[in-house]
């Protein structure tokens, strides 16, 4: 079974600065891809970032420049440092890991349970 764990949220003023962190757990073989996603109240969830085994990453437009994901690879942890954080940036950050659990088993995804970020004066 796998595990994911996000921590760093909380509440932030316009324009400031948090990192979640994403520990990652469990009978993890391979580690495919890991992600960021988010869902604001009333929104459907969106995706933020992701990065890929080989250090491939993707962004959202509305947090491109501002957002940086970054993985260690030895200690299964990601990351996502955020910048310049508005109002907009409001909403609950989840964790996503595609991995593979043995040498011939398929992909399976695993989801955290969530992290808060509040960006408000």
């Amino acid at each position: 079974q796998v595990q994911v764990v996000e921590s760093g949220g909380g509440l932030v003023q316009p324009g400031g600065s948090l990192r979640l962190s994403c520990a990652a757990s469990g009978t993890i073989f391979r580690i495919l891809v890991m992600g960021w996603y988010r869902q604001a109240p009333g929104k459907q969830r969106e995706l933020v970032a992701t990065i890929t085994n080989s250090g491939a990453t993707n962004y959202a437009d509305s947090v491109k420049g501002r957002f940086t994901i970054s993985r260690d690879n030895v200690k299964t942890t990601m990351y996502l440092q955020m910048n310049s954080l508005t109002p907009e940036d409001t909403a609950d950050y989840y964790c996503n890991l595609l991995s593979t659990s043995n040498l011939f088993g398929g992909p399976t995804t695993t989801w955290g349970q969530g992290t808060q970020v509040t960006v408000s004066s």
